[in-house]
């Protein structure tokens, strides 16, 4: 059973909070790089989280039309089959979707695990998020609850970003600046729309200076501290223990932290923390090294014939497939989540 079913997803979910771990969520755009996040997860004794974004599953649905379910379908279904090889547990999962695209992905991603429920199936993806960041609170919370109905149903989790992150992904950007900190309001309203689990369980990426893409450590100033905060004020004003953790966060915009940031985030309930900026570089580099390294080869310099095993996508595709793979090895000791597969 490598790709969770919908009961393994919430018990992975659980086991994270409860042992203070996280999944890293491994975005991926072609089948390569389905295998190297399944690999990396594999040698890490992990499990994990796959997810395609909307500019990935454009990718995925080829050049020619660019369609994006298209993509999304073929790549899960691909992976319902070839993780059956690797000795992990796997989610499935669609990243970042902003408003002018639901229809157009998660809208009808949901309505085809709709129909495989019907049918006494289980989803194909077993969580969409929603990034209604761009919206007003209130609208972003608005189209929430309608989608998390719908999942629900077709026994998917939602995930929501419910204020900015910083940076940009496919297409959705915000500046950096004081709205990427999500306040105690901001939660209780989120709360009161989407409740605390009776309408259907969600993930939560709450901002706390959170930005996309690539910066230094030091460069962006992260307060994962705040989510203490956040669960506090929601515990006090629903009555829960003292310590208890009512929301299961989301780390977005994760590339540069320091390991003391991961850490404290960890602690205070980050269950995901998605990974794309740094497992590109670790997928590219070493395909840039073997062309420089048989720059003669690759090329067919000066009318010559090149060298065929140089060129050959399978040599380079080998080493990126392993530059990958051991990035997220290194994500998953960085997350606590090596060696803590479901037996």
């Amino acid at each position: 059973m490598p790709i969770a079913t919908p009961e393994v997803y919430n018990e992975m979910l659980d086991r994270a909070k409860a042992g203070k771990f996280a999944y890293p969520a491994i975005n991926v755009t072609s089948s390569q790089t389905l295998h190297a996040a399944l690999r990396g997860f594999a040698e890490a004794e992990s499990d994990g989280i796959v997810q395609i974004s909307t500019g990935g599953a454009e990718f995925l649905g080829g050049q020619h039309n660019k369609d994006m379910v298209t993509g999304a379908v073929a790549l899960a279904e691909f992976a319902h089959i070839v993780a059956e090889k690797y000795d992990v547990t796997v989610a499935l999962h669609t990243d970042h979707c902003p408003k002018d695209k639901l229809d157009g992905y998660v809208r009808p991603l949901i309505a085809v695990s709709e129909e495989r429920v019907k049918a006494g199936r289980n989803p194909l993806f077993q969580s969409h998020m929603w990034d209604g960041s761009a919206e007003t609170l209130a609208d972003n919370l608005s189209i929430a609850e309608e989608l998390l109905a719908r999942a629900r149903a077709a026994k998917i989790i939602l995930e929501v970003e419910i204020t900015p992150t910083g940076g940009e992904e496919d297409g959705v950007s915000h500046e950096i600046n004081d709205s990427l900190y999500t306040t105690v309001d901001d939660a209780v309203r989120t709360v009161e729309s989407l409740g605390l689990g009776e309408k259907g369980r969600y993930l939560l990426a709450a901002s706390f200076g959170n930005v996309h893409g690539v910066y230094k450590p030091g460069n962006v100033v992260l307060r994962p501290e705040l989510l203490k905060e956040l669960n506090e004020g929601i515990a006090s004003k629903y009555g829960q223990p003292a310590g208890s953790k009512p929301f299961n966060f989301v780390f977005h915009g994760g590339s540069g932290s320091t390991a003391e940031e991961i850490a404290t985030a960890l602690e205070n309930g980050v269950v995901k923390m998605n990974i794309d900026t740094d497992t590109q570089y670790a997928f590219t580099r070493p395909v840039v090294d073997h062309v420089f390294r048989n720059y003669d080869g690759v090329l067919k310099v000066d009318g010559e014939v090149g060298n065929k095993k140089t060129y050959d996508p399978r040599t380079w595709g080998k080493l990126a497939e392993a530059g990958m793979a051991a990035r997220v090895v290194e994500a998953c000791g960085h997350l606590r989540s090596a060696g803590q597969k479901i037996k």
